[in-house]
């Protein structure tokens, strides 16, 4: 049996280069016929780890954040939704979105990962916050991304006030921190190489079809 590729995917789920770049990863990994030969996993990195509960408009954090002015996040945000499109993902920008919190989105997509329900999980949120106007930092629509899924929501909603499966997410936070990972999508191939951004498909298929010669 051939050995499998191992795709890390250090991402958050408010990160729209993410689904983006997994989207392009995926269509990849579908054009070269592979999809027996990687498996995914998610690894957890927060955008924004400060973010307060009640969160903040996202016009108002992007500027702050990143100095972007009003119609270069129009510009921006009009690009990833076409962009999307072509991949089949809505983005759906609207004036009161709101940046949330998505640590406890992260412990969910721990534990969706002993159930290989982590990448159904992933797409779940990202879609209810990207396409659905949710606020992913909500415990009713965390509950309800995982009973979408298929997953037991009251095991999955327990680990939420569970002291160290918190620490245990902080501490696989700071382990790709630590390694290097500063921006995401950060996608690292067998632990040994990694891309960083939502690179094009064609990329992707180069960077896969290389490192599964050498698996």
């Amino acid at each position: 049996m051939k050995k499998k590729l191992k795709i890390d995917m250090v991402s958050d789920v408010v990160c729209p280069w993410c689904t983006i770049g997994f989207k392009r990863l995926e269509k990849a990994i579908a054009e070269l016929g592979i999809k027996d030969q990687v498996e995914v996993e998610w690894q957890p990195f927060e955008l924004n780890p400060q973010m307060p509960k009640e969160g903040q408009n996202v016009t108002e954090h992007i500027s702050e954040k990143y100095g972007s002015t009003l119609e270069q996040q129009k510009a921006s945000q009009e690009q990833m939704t076409e962009i999307g499109e072509e991949l089949g993902f809505k983005f759906d920008y609207f004036e009161d979105m709101r940046m949330v919190n998505t640590f406890e989105a992260h412990i969910l997509l721990d534990y969706a990962k002993k159930y290989n329900k982590q990448t159904d999980l992933k797409m779940r949120l990202t879609t209810a916050f990207f396409s659905e106007r949710k606020d992913v930092s909500s415990r009713e629509v965390l509950k309800q991304a995982l009973i979408d899924v298929g997953l037991n929501a009251e095991d999955g909603m327990a680990l939420l006030d569970n002291d160290e499966v918190r620490y245990n997410i902080k501490s696989q936070e700071a382990f790709w921190q630590n390694a290097g990972v500063q921006s995401v999508p950060t996608v690292v191939f067998n632990r040994k190489s990694a891309v960083t951004g939502a690179q094009p498909v064609d990329v992707f298929k180069e960077v896969l079809s290389e490192m599964l010669e050498n698996v």
